[in-house]
């Protein structure tokens, strides 16, 4: 035990040491150049008479904070927990437990500050390091002018996002990989993958200075990288779901096969647990898309039912493809299509109408099927829990599809202009197509190749994978020495 903990520690050292040079470079990069943004905008900000945020948006932003939790904790545990072999279920459940908490204490010490600060278009600043200078009465912006919430809050509902990301992951080698490697490459792979991709899709300084084209200007320069080229992702298609399921991917890859796999049955062991899951997922969706409006207000409200519709559209989808294809339909294809419309609307909800909720619902629902069955065995992968095959697929349907749906003579809502305080007159399909197919691509491949070196560098220091016997025994006592079942 002591010299697990001591590779432990040693490794995560390893990691932060690298994090903090690494990001500290780019800061440094930025520093002289932000230096005139952030001197006006203190003096604008002691000019202007202080925001006060509204007690109905505060309250929503803590409720969905709270909903977005449950989604992990147990949601995703249930439901990643049935779809493993009874062995195993008790490691898939701690994981999710200790990764949680392991990115929540990250989150508050670098993680936020490095997302959601001023900085630079690839990472964010020091100033909220350890969220310092962080008060009841500091507030951050939303989507509309003069509207805001307190940061607390705000820091806390991003914090949440964080966890669920790194603990989708998971469902890609369950059943074989390390407890600690698993520690190690999360703590990696959420400092150089999650914290720079929600920097760049998610951060700009909000609206409030926005008066004419100029200002517009140099508002969005002060943006993300994706944001600034307009990438649209109302909760977490790149950022959550493309960046997890490709670190995924490449982990069940790296780490290779589960023993006995093409070989021995490995069922689900208790789907009861599955659809007990996915309905928690369903009910937390609503905090993770509709909490992403930031306002308890019409794009909410909107966000909230294309979340509803979606999903029940795309668990008909799923259900009727496998009744056509195998003969039956079965309460996994459901739980599993119950899942995809969560993931492909999540881009999208705030951005297209419910009649294109339901479009985006149903052909993920279908699409997702085509993922863990002919796509999977395309790729070769032993993808345990086929995290690509619904968060890969659904996350990339659904971040391409919003460019189509949020077309307003669709449905949508088209792209908001701050200067008119109205929705653009202009939407091209064709152009955010290819601005959606950016943000996929820059996630893709720079989460894709965070992931390759941390796992080969963990492989090299502590190993990725247990060993055969401890494999065959289950994770849940050889990593963790209790059963979920007792005889």
């Amino acid at each position: 035990m002591l010299t697990w903990m001591k590779k432990l520690l040693a490794g995560s050292a390893v990691a932060l040491a690298i994090g903090a040079t690494g990001v500290m470079a780019t800061s440094t990069a930025f520093a002289e150049e932000a230096k005139p943004a952030v001197a006006a905008a203190v003096a604008a900000v002691a000019a202007a008479p202080a925001l006060v945020p509204n007690k109905a948006d505060t309250a929503w932003m803590m409720v969905c904070t709270a909903l977005v939790l449950l989604m992990t904790l147990p949601g995703l545990a249930l439901f990643y927990g049935g779809l493993t072999r009874s062995k195993n279920i008790l490691s898939i459940c701690m994981q999710c437990f200790m990764v949680f908490s392991l990115i929540t204490v990250l989150w508050a010490i670098y993680g936020y500050s490095f997302a959601f600060t001023e900085g630079g278009p690839f990472i964010g600043g020091l100033d909220r390091l350890f969220l310092a200078g962080m008060t009841p009465d500091s507030v951050a912006a939303t989507f509309s002018k003069g509207v805001v919430i307190p940061e607390y809050v705000f820091m806390a509902f991003q914090a949440v996002f964080a966890t669920i990301t790194c603990c989708l992951i998971i469902g890609s080698f369950a059943e074989r990989a390390k407890f600690s490697a698993i520690l190690v490459f999360m703590i990696i792979w959420f400092t150089f993958s999650y914290v720079p991709i929600a920097h760049m899709v998610w951060f700009w300084p909000g609206p409030d200075d926005i008066k004419d084209a100029a200002s517009l200007e140099a508002i969005t320069a002060r943006a993300g990288w994706l944001w600034q080229k307009g990438v649209l992702d109302f909760a977490g298609g790149t950022v959550v779901h493309i960046n997890a399921a490709i670190a995924g991917l490449v982990g069940s890859y790296v780490i290779g096969k589960r023993v006995g796999y093409g070989k021995e049955a490995m069922k689900p062991h208790n789907l009861v647990y599955v659809m007990a899951g996915a309905a928690l997922l369903w009910f937390g969706w609503f905090g993770f898309n509709a909490g992403s409006a930031l306002e308890a207000n019409g794009s909410a409200a909107l966000a909230f039912v294309n979340t509803y519709l979606a999903t029940a559209a795309a668990v008909l989808g799923w259900s009727v493809a496998e009744w056509v294809l195998k003969g039956k339909p079965s309460m996994l294809g459901a739980a599993s299509g119950c899942v995809a419309g969560l993931v492909a609307i999540t881009p999208a909800a705030g951005f297209v109408g419910p009649m294109g909720a339901l479009i985006i619902g149903v052909f993920a629902g279908v699409v997702c099927l085509w993922g863990v069955t002919g796509l999977k065995k395309i790729l070769g992968s032993d993808d345990s829990l086929d995290v690509f095959g619904v968060h890969g697929v659904g996350g990339i349907s659904g971040a391409l599809l919003t460019g189509v749906f949020a077309d307003p003579a669709l449905g949508g809502t088209g792209i908001w202009d701050y200067v008119a305080n109205a929705a653009a007159a202009d939407y091209s399909i064709a152009s955010q197509l290819w601005i959606q197919a950016q943000g996929v691509l820059t996630t893709l491949i720079w989460s894709g190749v965070v992931s390759f070196i941390a796992f080969k560098l963990i492989d090299m220091v502590i190993g990725l994978r247990v060993k055969e016997d401890e494999e065959r025994e289950g994770l849940d006592i050889s990593s963790h020495g209790e059963a979920a079942y007792e005889s």
